[in-house]
């Protein structure tokens, strides 16, 4: 089998109010179905993430306020994690806190040879922002 194309689908709890949180988060809502609409999609370049109101999957957001580190919890939320590789981590996070975009693990250099952070959507789901990280030269 060869994949021409991955879209994942998140269950949202409202959809208007999840196409509000993308479009804070920079991504733009690409489309919407039925009346009134349950389903839809947002789009970030060539990137897409379908949204679907009450089904398809599930959610739920944890109370722990961090998803990595000593005090973080990676299997509170009940949402899908998502890397989402981008060229600016740190302009990402200056962004998210000026949007009120909930960050739960700040630009960190991860041992991977990654920068990145992760930000949570109210129904649970995290998204890793990454980039990768140049090594130095010895």
């Amino acid at each position: 089998m060869l994949a021409h194309r991955l879209v994942p689908i998140l269950n949202v709890s409202n959809i208007q109010e999840s196409f509000g949180w993308f479009e804070k988060l920079g991504w733009k809502k690409g489309w919407d179905w039925g009346d009134p609409p349950t389903f839809g999609g947002v789009c970030s370049g060539a990137c897409e993430i379908f949204l679907c109101e009450n089904a398809q999957g599930g959610r739920g957001k944890s109370a722990v306020a961090m998803t990595f580190g000593p005090r973080g919890d990676e299997e509170g939320d009940k949402g899908v994690w998502m890397s989402i590789w981008i060229e600016d981590v740190d302009a990402a996070f200056q962004h998210c806190q000026a949007e009120n975009i909930e960050v739960t693990w700040p630009p960190t250099n991860m041992p991977w040879g990654v920068r990145e952070m992760h930000v949570r959507h109210p129904d649970g789901h995290v998204f890793r922002l990454s980039q990768g990280i140049e090594e130095d030269p010895e």
